[in-house]
């Protein structure tokens, strides 16, 4: 018997209940993986907070995209995403239905080996905020000798952007509190501090010129400042403003976009061969126990975790 958190109402993390299921045996083309961390994103609670609707036919909601964990069972003649596939095999995948859960029966076209560079937290983080940030960058166009502006730098897709667009050969320069300047140093970009006067601070950085933008923040400061100093809006992208970008004229991704989840799946073995050369860093702040899916969704939606989230069955 395995366990799995579910929201079979709309509302805040405190609507979330621990049940008891039998995990289905796997079919042909599917494995079953014993999960040993589950990756904490933003979508896991919009998913029943009605951010993508409330209709009732909606519930129950089981949250959770990403995990790692262990092959416990695989389907005859199946073979995972990165090849080959066995019972034992340390995994990861992306993307789950349900992976709040200690054990899932998933799709083996969403599994891949888990680099052995990566603990299981790190494996369960890796997939969701890269492949959006690789789809920012894909978009924008950003490559060798582009300078490119992340507004909220210090996040999860922030990192990852910024340590994707360094790969390109790009420059980045990134917004962030002052207390978080030494993550951005770390990973190679160049923060500014938000808050008024932003604009011309990176003006003051990058006299030559913004080649693109990455919002992550949604904010008014950081669309007003991306239209400023980026000349064409077809380089401004957000994963946070949409209706901003409808009004303005720049691009939004993400948000249940066919075009969005096609390419993102596509570089999900190209992120996960970055991580296993140590060029792709998944910080992770803190785990907490399977137990405590509620806490751990409560400060993820503070705003300030401090880096990834894990759950650990």
């Amino acid at each position: 018997m395995a366990q799995r958190w579910l929201a079979s109402e709309f509302g805040g993390p405190e609507v979330l209940t621990l049940e008891d299921f039998e995990v289905a045996a796997p079919g042909p083309g599917e494995v079953t993986v014993e999960v040993r961390a589950v990756g904490i994103n933003p979508t896991d609670f919009k998913r029943f907070a009605g951010y993508y609707g409330s209709d009732p036919s909606m519930l129950p909601v089981y949250p959770g995209t990403e995990l790692a964990g262990v092959i416990s069972a695989i389907g005859a003649g199946t073979t995972i995403a990165s090849g080959g596939g066995a019972v034992g095999d340390e995994v990861l995948a992306f993307r789950v239905k349900g992976a709040y859960a200690t054990a899932v029966t998933l799709p083996a076209a969403d599994v891949f080996a888990k680099p052995t560079t990566l603990d299981f937290p790190q494996a369960a983080n890796l997939l969701l905020v890269g492949a959006t940030a690789s789809d920012a960058l894909n978009v924008t166009g950003v490559g060798a000798g582009d300078t490119l502006l992340v507004h909220g730098a210090s996040g999860a897709v922030g990192v990852s952007a910024i340590q994707q667009a360094r790969l390109l050969g790009a420059r980045v320069i990134g917004t962030a509190s002052e207390q978080n300047f030494a993550v951005l140093e770390h990973f190679g970009a160049e923060p500014v501090a938000y808050g008024d006067g932003l604009e011309q601070r990176v003006r003051d950085l990058a006299p030559g010129g913004v080649d693109a933008a990455l919002d992550t923040v949604g904010t008014d400061e950081a669309v007003q400042v991306s239209l400023a100093v980026v000349s064409n809006r077809d380089r401004i992208v957000t994963i946070a403003a949409a209706p901003k970008a409808k009004e303005f004229g720049f691009m939004a991704i993400g948000g249940g976009s066919p075009a969005s989840a096609i390419y993102r799946d596509s570089v999900r073995g190209r992120l996960i061969t970055l991580a296993a050369e140590g060029k792709l860093v998944v910080p992770v702040a803190r785990t907490f126990p399977f137990a405590e899916a509620v806490a751990a969704l409560q400060l993820l939606k503070s705003g300030h975790p401090g880096g990834k989230l894990a759950l650990i069955p």
